[in-house]
C-alpha cells in the first residue's frame, strides 16, 4: 500500500447521498480478481448521463470525490474502491460512509473523511474552482482559506500514513513469527 499523508487536488461534486456499491460499479464487472482496468465501469449508469462530473473534462485526473451521505451503502463490494482506487481517487469526503465501504477503503488505502453536511456543501460549491487538500497529519480538509477538522481513527490514520495494508502489519512481527515456527519444528 502506498503510503498517503496527504491528498490535494480538484474534486468530482457528486454530492448525491446513499450511493450504493452498484452504482459505483454493477455487478456485471465483478468478475475480475485484478484492480487494474475496474475505473472505466465507475459510475458507468451516472456516465449514461450527459453534462455528468466524472466526463466533465474541468476535473479530469481529480483525486478527490466529494459525496454526500451513506456513501458506498449496499453489498460488500471490495471491487468499488477498487474501481475508484483505478479512477485515480485517493479520498472521498463525505457526511458519513456505510461501514463495509469504510473498511474495505481503508485496507486498500483509500481514505474516508468525515464532515459535517455544512462543510461538505460549503465543499461542494468550491470544488468547481478551488483545489482541495486533505492533511492527514493535522487531519484537516483545506479549501479556499478554509480548515474543517476531521477525526480518523488513530490506527487507520497510521496505516495509511505509513502505507501499512494487513499484509505489512503482519511483516512487521515475522522475527516473532519465525521464532515461533522453530518452537513448534515448522
Amino acid at each position: 500500500m502506498i503510503p498517503v499523508r496527504q491528498v490535494e487536488g480538484r474534486a468530482f461534486p457528486l454530492g448525491r447521498k446513499n450511493v450504493d456499491t452498484d452504482m459505483i460499479i454493477a455487478a456485471e464487472h465483478l468478475k475480475t480478481v485484478s484492480r487494474h482496468g475496474l475505473g472505466r465501469f465507475a459510475f458507468q449508469a451516472l456516465r449514461a448521463d450527459p453534462g455528468n462530473v466524472f466526463d466533465d473534462p474541468a476535473y479530469a485526473g481529480a483525486p478527490i470525490l466529494i459525496a454526500g451521505d451513506n456513501f458506498g451503502c449496499g453489498s460488500s463490494r471490495e471491487h468499488a474502491v477498487w474501481a475508484l482506487a483505478d479512477m485515480g481517487i485517493k479520498a472521498v469526503i463525505a457526511p458519513g460512509f456505510s461501514d463495509i465501504f469504510s473498511s474495505n477503503a481503508f485496507k486498500n488505502g483509500l481514505v474516508t473523511v468525515v464532515l459535517g453536511q455544512a462543510e461538505v456543501d460549503r465543499l461542494l460549491a468550491w470544488a468547481a474552482k478551488h483545489e482541495i487538500r486533505i492533511d492527514l497529519e493535522i487531519m484537516t480538509v483545506l479549501c479556499h482559506g478554509e480548515a474543517f477538522a476531521f477525526d480518523l481513527d488513530p490506527f487507520r490514520r497510521e496505516c495509511l500514513m505509513e502505507g501499512r495494508d494487513e499484509i505489512a502489519l503482519t511483516l512487521l512481527h515475522v522475527d516473532a513469527i519465525e521464532a515461533y515456527e522453530r518452537r513448534i519444528g515448522v
